[in-house]
């Protein structure tokens, strides 16, 4: 098995059709709305492969966001296997057969505790292997476990109870992070519905009083009257994406 490379994501066929598709029909429908111009369509025509790349780049910073609570629910098992007796190596293996359960086989978390259970018996340290998984998938709850394991390993002391103390918190910060997420998924839904009524007051208005907006159409002062009011949605639309964002 090879390593994953979490800030590389190769689209699918199916995934470039669509994401193209759904760019060039914006493209269309802000080229109706703010121009009605073909030369101004083909101008917007790179705009697409754009697109494809931030789209790309979303489903980097979503997968990071499933091996985050898919290594929640690996904690959990691996707390049970600690609490039971378990040596770590053992928790590994215990931990993969419950997160297959949950995921299948083709999850990120159950490929990286195969990977680590293969390492294992190659007698590479578990340390090792959770700091570089930490490294590829800059997961920063994988990186503090592993500081945590480095830690106790050096200074010795009772370690089921170290590793379990940290397993709380950690479980509990990335609760946190899920409870939030699915707080602003409403308040993101809003954002999207109140983004899309001024193109509907636009199209509004193009269809029933075309002769209102007619001025603005096929002139270069139109088009630059249009431009700089398309440029100011975006940037409010912008300001709506990032204040349903929150780091933590």
């Amino acid at each position: 098995m090879n390593k994953i490379d979490y800030d590389v994501y190769r689209l699918s066929a199916g995934q470039w059709g669509i994401y193209l598709i759904e760019a060039v029909c914006a493209c269309i429908g802000i080229n109706y709305l703010f121009y009605k111009s073909l030369a101004v369509f083909f101008f917007m025509l790179p705009l697409p492969f754009w697109y494809v790349h931030q789209r790309k780049k979303q489903q980097i910073r979503l997968r990071k966001k499933r091996l985050n609570y898919q290594f929640k629910d690996a904690l959990n098992a691996m707390q049970v296997g600690i609490s039971a007796g378990y040596s770590l190596d053992n928790t590994i293996r215990e931990g993969r057969r419950d997160l297959e359960r949950l995921y299948g086989q083709k999850a990120d978390m159950v490929r990286e505790f195969a990977y680590i259970e293969k390492q294992l018996g190659h007698s590479v340290p578990l340390e090792e292997l959770l700091y570089d998984l930490g490294i590829r998938s800059r997961v920063e709850e994988i990186l503090n476990f592993t500081d945590v394991l480095i830690q106790a390993k050096k200074r010795g002391g009772n370690m089921r109870v170290i590793l379990n103390r940290c397993i709380s918190s950690i479980e509990e910060r990335i609760q946190v992070k899920k409870e939030i997420d699915t707080i602003l998924a409403s308040r993101k839904m809003e954002q999207k519905i109140m983004s899309f009524i001024p193109l509907g007051i636009i199209l509004y208005m193009q269809l029933t009083s075309p002769e209102f907006l007619g001025v603005l159409y096929g002139n270069p002062l139109g088009i630059c009257v249009m431009t700089v009011c398309l440029l100011l949605y975006i940037a409010a639309f912008q300001w709506g994406v990032r204040l349903t964002q929150i780091d933590i």
